[in-house]
């Protein structure tokens, strides 16, 4: 991996739950020695990508990241486009409803929507990255994408989140021909417990998939009725939001989403 490379997996350590870290721990999660890192981190500071901040100088994301996430909205207005949909996405079936979008070969959450219809919710976080394996919309956007990608995604460590949770390569790839064939995914407790997941692909202009659009549910609130609310709601919102991005259904999800609506 080259220079450039290295530093910009340096800015994927950053979380909503480590959204500052010292020198040492960083160059540990990256495995990197600390003269290395510190190298990275200083010429990233030097443009803004990063900063130091408290006492103990740990370092966080710079206000440069705000620039280049606001160009790209400006140019591509991914997120802002989907808002409205998403909203009533989640009205519309009184459940969460979530947005991702397939960055360098991972899912990473894009935005998500809230219904006041229940106290009790599922709950998410923004610009958390979604496993392929263990997740709705993970599964929606495998069964979409062109088999060398569905290799390399299920080639990585699967890692067991829940009892639930299948780790089985072969497993996972026979289950994704069904996915496209129906045109929606859905998990139970395979991701966190208690929570089922309905989740459809999205697509950009060449019909190559580019994410995911998925409502999730508390376990115990899923029943028949709801589900078939969700998946008429999910398919067609998912297919407004591929419009809305300038993007094509392919002809034979087209067809099922309509029968689904």
């Amino acid at each position: 991996m080259g220079t450039v490379g290295k530093a910009l997996d340096l800015l994927d350590l950053f979380t909503h739950q480590r959204p500052s870290a010292g020198l040492s721990e960083i160059a540990r999660l990256a495995g990197l020695n600390k003269a290395t890192c510190h190298r990275l981190l200083t010429e990233m500071e030097s443009r803004g990508l990063v900063e130091q901040t408290g006492a103990a100088r740990e370092y966080r994301l710079g206000p440069a990241v705000l620039r280049l996430a606001s160009l790209r909205e400006a140019a591509v207005p991914t997120r802002e486009a989907a808002m409205p949909v998403l909203r009533a996405l989640a009205e519309a079936t009184g459940e969460t409803a979530h947005m991702s979008h397939l960055v360098a070969g991972r899912l990473q959450t894009l935005a998500f929507a809230y219904s006041a219809r229940h106290g009790m919710k599922v709950m998410m976080e923004d610009a958390d990255f979604l496993p392929f394996h263990a997740t709705a919309s993970g599964m929606a956007v495998l069964a979409f994408l062109p088999g060398p990608a569905q290799q390399d995604a299920l080639s990585a460590p699967l890692p067991r989140l829940t009892a639930a949770t299948e780790t089985a390569p072969e497993v996972l790839s026979a289950r994704l021909p069904a996915i496209r064939a129906n045109g929606y995914s859905e998990t139970a407790s395979t991701f966190e417990t208690d929570v089922h997941g309905i989740a459809v692909p999205l697509f950009d202009a060449r019909a190559a998939c580019v994410g995911a659009l998925a409502v999730a549910t508390p376990v115990p609130r899923m029943t028949v009725d709801l589900r078939a609310r969700i998946l008429a709601e999910v398919t067609g919102a998912g297919a407004r939001i591929t419009l809305l991005w300038g993007g094509r259904l392919p002809p034979e999800l087209a067809n099922l989403w309509r029968a689904a609506a």
